[in-house]
């Protein structure tokens, strides 16, 4: 078989396979072809998916036709001279018209200003018509029909018609954030319409519009630069998190790109905050000077390459680690709203039936039945704590901050005020052993015991490793567990990471650890639950996660063991020396798992419950 060129259409078939997956990509080229014209208002309609319909209508500069003759040529561009290295437009390769003509039925109609009247072309299957005058507006009017219609084995690998629509609704939602100076319509017969007005240069607005008026509330500003790169934009509270990374955001120099490289860097920082299966909200802008990044990976433009990737990994990491730990122990003020939701959605029984405990009383209310045990508030000194760890006293003195603490009652008066007008105010009482009720001078505070503690312990075992070796404790007799052989060998291996942290170990027999030292941090613990976890924690490793991941999953899982327990009883000093560490402690507003540590009410929202305001 001899080699021969192959024919134009063929060629451009080829590579509409690269440019155009689907008809989100569609959108994608049309849309950023609209706006590198000019264009402020774009208006998008779709029909069956996209599959049927694809017209994207906008008021950019317009083509003459000229220009509207070689558009629908293959690398025809006005967009690129001779450098690869200087890209300040979102296409620049000249590729997706003529590969979209290629696989549908293309119809451009175009009018630049003062034209006396707009010019229409047409490809279909890669075959053209000739140019002809047509009526339009000064922009641009393309027109995508019966995609895939020249390529039918292509209609076999696209989804659902409403997979599609939302697919293509994802893609305007991206290209919006990164342009909000431009107004935005997306509608058809196969969706709602999306209105998406101007915010001129208010990126929170039209982030907003996108994403919910909670986001604001629930985000955290970043700026930062290093060397020669800027990132900006709002990362969300470990607290407020999805469950998939659909809200993750991320603009290169204003371009919207779905890179592996800055997804795995915003997981990365939010590593020792969120729970497994959980992901965080994140709306970044990267900005370098071009010559430092490549978008010419690959033809959907998705992916970028850095000169310098580990620069842009280190800016991101440390920027959105800074952030959330200038922040404190803030934690999303969603669980808060939904937590008086909650109460607004109990209706009153019908007359004589009880609902959730409460019965009718005789004044027509709903009266309180008897106070349960684990709801009364008790002064009364507390029997000593067993096995409590490092920052409980024997005798329930606090020492969590390693600080001698003053004795004092809650019911002294210039002591309670004091203790009111911190953030998380005063503790009041504790219900179920488990979380604690504070009040705060401007509200109230339930805490979960175990969550917070479980926090505080995580970051000093942090602060520890930084400083050096974690302290340990030598054991009188050494612990022996028995695990599986495989455990034991992940154990053994792990030997000299698990000594950082001050938990020394040693294999005993084919299928048995012997601990010798625990850290001492973490006082009487269950050191068999302890090594069996960490066994488990192990065998999930990666083998590409980093030295750091491995040593905070350690720390997290250690933690967890080393905190107050759910079900203890915790005297009224022990609680308001908990709180006030909480106060001190970066990142306190969630648990090592990524579970919010307390939940606030403000007195206005309690004033509402009761119909006050």
């Amino acid at each position: 078989m001899r080699i021969h060129q192959l024919p134009e259409t063929l060629i451009n078939q080829i590579a509409a396979g690269e440019v155009i997956e689907r008809p989100a990509s569609v959108v994608k080229e049309l849309v950023e072809n609209a706006i590198d014209a000019g264009a402020r208002r774009i208006e998008i309609a779709t029909a069956v998916g996209g599959k049927a319909l694809v017209r994207v209508v906008d008021d950019g500069l317009g083509m003459d036709a000229d220009d509207l003759a070689l558009a629908v040529r293959r690398h025809c561009t006005s967009k690129l001279d001779q450098r690869l290295d200087d890209i300040r437009t979102l296409g620049f390769r000249g590729e997706a018209l003529p590969s979209i003509g290629s696989v549908a039925r293309l119809t451009l109609r175009s009018r630049p200003k003062d034209a006396a009247h707009a010019n229409e072309v047409s490809l279909a299957g890669g075959v053209p018509t000739p140019l002809k005058p047509a009526a339009a507006n000064q922009g641009t009017t393309v027109e995508v029909r019966d995609l895939f219609f020249a390529t039918p084995a292509r209609l076999k690998f696209l989804k659902s018609d409403r997979a599609e629509t939302a697919a293509i609704t994802e893609i305007v939602r991206r290209i919006a954030i990164a342009f909000p100076s431009v107004r935005f319509t997306l509608s058809g017969p196969d969706r709602s319409t999306l209105e998406l007005p101007s915010t001129g240069e208010d990126r929170l607005a039209r982030i907003a519009q996108v994403l919910g008026k909670e986001f604001a509330a629930n985000t955290i500003a970043i700026d930062a630069m290093r060397e020669d790169v800027g990132l900006s934009g709002h990362v969300g509270l470990p607290t407020w998190n999805k469950a998939n990374s659909l809200s993750q955001y991320a603009f290169v120099n204003g371009r919207p790109v779905q890179d592996k490289q800055i997804l795995t860097a915003i997981r990365a920082a939010y590593s020792d905050t969120l729970p497994r299966g959980r992901y965080p909200v994140a709306v970044l802008w990267i900005t370098l000077d071009p010559a430092l990044v490549d978008v010419n990976v690959h033809p959907a433009k998705a992916d970028v390459r850095f000169r310098d990737p580990g620069l842009v990994r280190g800016l991101i990491i440390g920027a959105i680690r800074q952030a959330l730990s200038a922040e404190g122990d803030r934690a999303s003020p969603s669980a808060s709203v939904s937590l008086a939701q909650a109460f607004r959605s109990v209706e009153p029984a019908a007359a004589g039936q009880s609902q959730a405990g409460w019965t009718q009383s005789r004044f027509g209310g709903l009266a309180r039945p008897p106070v349960a045990a684990g709801w009364q508030m008790d002064h009364s000194p507390s029997r000593p704590l067993r096995d409590a760890p490092q920052g409980f006293g024997e005798q329930g003195q606090p020492d969590i901050s390693g600080a001698a603490m003053p004795s004092a009652r809650v019911d002294d008066a210039e002591h309670d005020q004091a203790a009111i007008a911190h953030p998380l105010g005063a503790a009041r009482t504790q219900i179920h052993e488990n979380y604690i009720v504070a009040q705060t001078s401007d509200g109230l505070v339930l805490v979960d015991q175990h969550a917070a503690h479980e926090r505080l312990v995580f970051e000093r075992f942090k602060k520890a490793l930084q400083a050096g070796t974690v302290p340990s404790q030598i054991l009188l007799l050494p612990e022996i567990i028995d695990l599986p052989e495989d455990d034991c060998d992940r154990l053994a291996d792990r030997a000299g990471d698990l000594a950082e942290f001050g938990l020394v170990l040693e294999r005993f027999g084919p299928g048995a650890i012997a601990v010798r030292e625990t850290p001492s941090m973490l006082g009487e613990t269950d050191v068999g639950g302890l090594v069996r976890d960490l066994a488990d924690e192990i065998a999930e490793w990666n083998s590409a996660d980093g030295l750091r991941d491995r040593l905070e999953a350690v720390a997290s899982t250690m933690a967890c063991h080393g905190s107050v327990r759910s079900g203890r009883r915790l005297m009224p000093e022990e609680m308001n020396a908990l709180l006030r560490e909480m106060e001190r402690t970066p990142g306190s507003g969630q648990c090592n798992h990524g579970r919010p540590t307390y939940i606030e009410l403000k007195l206005a929202d309690i004033e509402k419950l009761f119909s006050r305001r």
